[in-house]
């Protein structure tokens, strides 16, 4: 109870004449703002709740901040790709390649990034490779619409974002048909090593998904 006095008296004293000494105004400032601060009730409460200034500014920070789905498909879709990869993301390992090389066009920006599984991949904008086709072995387009496959396909992505040294080997024969045969074997016997089904009940199941779209909106899974 002896805040609220001392705030009284201190509006007391501003109505009446004060002394215009300097050090007299000074100490009665330093004594209001140390019993202000000294106060428990006055004193910030660590749980508080938060004021409605607070969350205001909380909302507008919140509201700047770029929405994680949107970074990824920026970064997916670079405006001056030079290389586009088509991909299997539903396949587990092809994903850790995938995310990694994923990574390094963070600093370069050269590699679009398109999922063959999603629903809004379209065949006529990437070289009328239909799914079918896209998922029997790795794909990539260049910016001047050629295509190109198996291990040069990786030795061309890698190349874009730095890493050309890692498939530079396969340029030359007998190694070039040796990396090929082994990439082949991989793409034949993906499917049953990551443990999905074979590729035609894949496709059929694409299928079955494509007709309940055409009369439902929510075609999403």
């Amino acid at each position: 109870m002896a805040l609220p006095l001392r705030v009284a008296t201190a509006a007391s004293v501003s109505r009446i004449t004060m002394p215009k000494n300097p050090t007299f105004i000074s100490l009665l400032h330093s004594n209001c703002t140390l019993k202000f601060h000294n106060s428990p009730s006055l004193r910030p409460r660590p749980n508080a709740l938060p004021t409605r200034s607070h969350l205001f500014i909380r909302a507008i920070s919140e509201a700047t901040v770029e929405p994680e789905i949107s970074k990824k498909q920026k970064n997916d879709s670079p405006k001056d790709w030079k290389i586009k990869m088509l991909y299997d993301g539903d396949c587990p390992l092809c994903m850790r390649e995938v995310n990694m090389l994923r990574e390094r066009n963070k600093s370069y920006g050269t590699i679009k990034f398109v999922d063959i599984g999603s629903d809004d991949y379209s065949p006529d904008e990437n070289q009328n490779l239909d799914y079918g086709t896209a998922m029997g072995r790795i794909h990539a387009i260049l910016s001047d619409g050629t295509v190109v496959t198996d291990v040069e396909a990786f030795r061309r992505l890698y190349e874009h974002v730095g890493l050309g040294w890692v498939y530079a080997i396969t340029k030359y024969e007998p190694i070039a048909k040796i990396a090929d045969s082994v990439y082949g074997v991989w793409a034949k016997y993906r499917l049953q090593v990551t443990g999905r089904p074979p590729i035609e009940e894949i496709l059929e199941a694409r299928k079955k998904k494509g007709e309940v779209c055409k009369d439902s909106n929510a075609c999403k899974m």
